[in-house]
């Protein structure tokens, strides 16, 4: 499970999005916005707070800071949400500003203070990217406070008001104190909430059944995994279990729900390890792969899986769909155009028969002729929009 978080590659536009769905983003912006007004107010008093001893370069530092901090509110107030690469650019500029202020301060509590509101951005990094920016940001955070502390220890930073002779012992307890504090903050407590965070997104976009993808999973994951496939084709399979609702009234739905859990195992076991797998309905899966053979072949490969599945009292079988993306831009808009493409083909291979593979754009004979499932009564095939274009949901004839 952490290996899983560890990799995970954040997807920050569609995080972005789910917050403006919500209405969220106005209020983030106006509050880091604001965050960037407390910097320069801290920036005012820290110059005030050291006087004259900082000298000209504290002047100029403590005016870039304030600087910084002003670009930051007008940035988050008056322009759109950045894009990742901006946020990433904004982060980096913060911790260097930060730091640098740090190191030229002549003031221990001003320097500690500094180092807090790499704590600050912390947060930020800790909700919108990924462990491993979370893990840069924490050593540059740590390599600071080590620093900081070094500066105590050898007098550098002096304390307002502290009498003169050797405090080498108390100024080494403080500097040990202040990496410590930063250590439990940001190096333990920011990974703690991020890891929660992670962990609930996850819950929240996953079948807890079958623990796949559901659907809002899988537009989630969609955009991360355009980029495994560039350069070659892509492919969206549709699976339909085939008279499922014939299996759970005779089997009951405790049943049911094993045969789900038992398909989700075998099309793991036969699709590639990149690939995306999700149940999007009640005994509907989709694949998301890159092609690696024939379009055919894998629809193929994927029912032969579920109609060979082992100890079970009836045999389950399923209607796969497959379309194919071959030289169109890899979007999430042709992506689902794709799945729109695969859900038709399946509902043809259902008009076969059932147990059978069909391919958009391509008018196959069924792969498999149907057969009758024992121990199942026989239910007539569905009706679907392609046959009676008014309903895109299934429908039975009376019996």
């Amino acid at each position: 499970m952490f290996r899983t978080w560890w990799r995970d590659p954040v997807d920050y536009r569609a995080l972005v999005e789910t917050f403006e769905s919500h209405g969220a983003l106005g209020r983030f912006k106006f509050m880091l916005g604001a965050g960037g007004l407390v910097m320069l107010l801290i920036a005012v008093l820290a110059s005030v707070a050291q006087g004259d001893v900082a000298g000209w370069v504290g002047q100029v530092q403590g005016g870039v800071e304030a600087a910084v901090a002003g670009a930051w509110t007008l940035r988050w107030w008056f322009l759109p949400w950045p894009r990742e690469r901006e946020s990433l650019a904004w982060i980096v500029l913060f911790d260097l500003d930060t730091t640098a202020n740090d190191l030229l301060v002549h003031d221990r509590v001003v320097g500690v203070l500094g180092v807090v509101l790499l704590t600050a951005m912390g947060a930020y990094v800790t909700v919108f990217h990924g462990p491993r920016i979370l893990a840069l940001h924490i050593g540059w955070t740590l390599l600071t406070s080590i620093v900081l502390a070094a500066l105590m220890v050898n007098g550098t930073l002096a304390a307002a008001g502290h009498p003169d002779g050797d405090h080498r012992k108390e100024d080494l307890a403080l500097g040990l104190a202040v990496i410590l504090v930063m250590l439990v903050v940001v190096g333990v407590m920011l990974p703690f909430v991020q890891f929660c965070h992670w962990l609930l997104r996850a819950d929240a976009m996953s079948d807890p059944l079958t623990a796949l993808l559901n659907r809002r999973g899988l537009d989630a994951h969609l955009s991360a995994h355009l980029v495994h496939c560039r350069g070659g084709s892509a492919y969206v399979a549709t699976l339909d279990m085939d008279r499922f609702k014939a299996v759970n009234d005779t089997f009951g739905h405790p049943f049911g729900d094993e045969v789900l859990t038992r398909t989700a195992q075998r099309l793991r076991e036969v699709v590639d390890a990149d690939a995306l797998l999700a149940r999007t309905g009640g005994e509907e899966f989709v694949v998301v792969g890159c092609l690696r053979e024939d379009a055919a072949t894998l629809g193929e490969r994927l029912r032969r899986a579920i109609e060979t599945m082992p100890d079970l009292p009836v045999q389950i079988t399923a209607s796969v769909g497959v379309a194919v993306l071959d030289g169109d831009p890899y979007t999430a808009s042709t992506f689902r155009r794709l799945l729109r493409s695969s859900d038709s083909a399946m509902y043809r291979a259902k008009r076969r028969g059932g147990n059978a593979v069909a391919v958009a754009g391509k008018d196959e004979s069924p792969s498999r002729p149907r057969r009758k499932v024992a121990g199942v009564p026989e239910i007539l095939p569905t009706m679907t929009c392609d046959d009676v274009g008014v309903s895109s949901e299934s429908m039975r004839p009376p019996v």
